[in-house]
């Protein structure tokens, strides 16, 4: 199972956000590319961005920051915050992110997955499924469908996305640990690799995230301060 710590890029600027509320800022440091540097020095095999201007406004807030972060780091870097069209896709595809990460867009637009899957290859496509009262939320998560996240990971399954990330969003950010059932579920119902988020806050969530199946972790707020050692979490990356 990867671990995979979350850079969050707002104004510019490395955040970590409560219940993704603008507003919340709990952590804010200056350089996301020195950030992820140093997630890379200390053993990352994977980095999570997200550029949270983007995800309450415009897809081309903070490309250069983007683009600094591409420069300075070697391993792969997943994206995602306001992708709302194919050409936002391309754009930073072309840019060298190694993985797009579809929410909104992908609810709305599901054809669209399959049709970029097929252009760029689906280890390339990844969607966000994000569970507010066991329904799928969108729109930075002001709308809620009728839907569960097993019943669209099949749905995106067949449509060609390579990989699901799924954050819960009940648990995000409040820092008090993650419930597993929403997860197994999800993990029980799609074949393709599924990345969890939402409320990862100790070394014991880690242990038993590494023993559901998932294909990673992300973790973010609980890094940033101090909860979970990036370095006793990697062992778990390493079995």
């Amino acid at each position: 199972m990867f671990v995979i710590p979350a850079v969050d890029i707002k104004n510019g600027k490395c955040v970590q956000l409560v219940q993704g509320k603008p507003g919340t800022e709990q952590v804010v440091i200056e350089n996301p590319e020195k950030v992820a540097e140093k997630w890379e020095k200390e053993g990352a095999s994977l980095l999570h961005v997200i550029n949270l201007d983007g995800a309450f406004g415009d897809a081309g807030t903070n490309l250069d920051v983007v683009g600094s972060i591409l420069e300075t780091v070697s391993i792969p870097v997943q994206l995602g915050g306001g992708i709302r069209t194919k050409e936002d896709c391309a754009k930073l595809l072309n840019m060298g992110v190694n993985k797009v990460i579809l929410g909104t867009m992908a609810i709305e637009h599901p054809e669209y997955v399959e049709e970029l899957s097929s252009e760029f290859g689906s280890e390339r496509i990844m969607v966000a499924l994000d569970s507010k009262d066991s329904k799928v939320v969108f729109k930075g998560w002001t709308e809620k469908t009728k839907k569960t996240a097993p019943e669209f990971g099949k749905l995106f399954e067949e449509k060609g996305a390579g990989g699901i990330l799924f954050t819960n969003v009940d648990v995000e950010g409040l820092m008090e640990g993650f419930k597993v059932e929403p997860l197994l579920e999800l993990l029980e119902a799609v074949n393709i690799p599924v990345v969890y988020s939402g409320g990862v806050t100790s070394n014991e969530d880690v242990e038993k995230l590494s023993k559901t199946g998932a294909y990673g972790v992300v973790i973010g707020s609980a890094l940033y301060r101090g909860k979970i050692s990036f370095k006793n979490a990697l062992k778990y990356e390493k079995q």
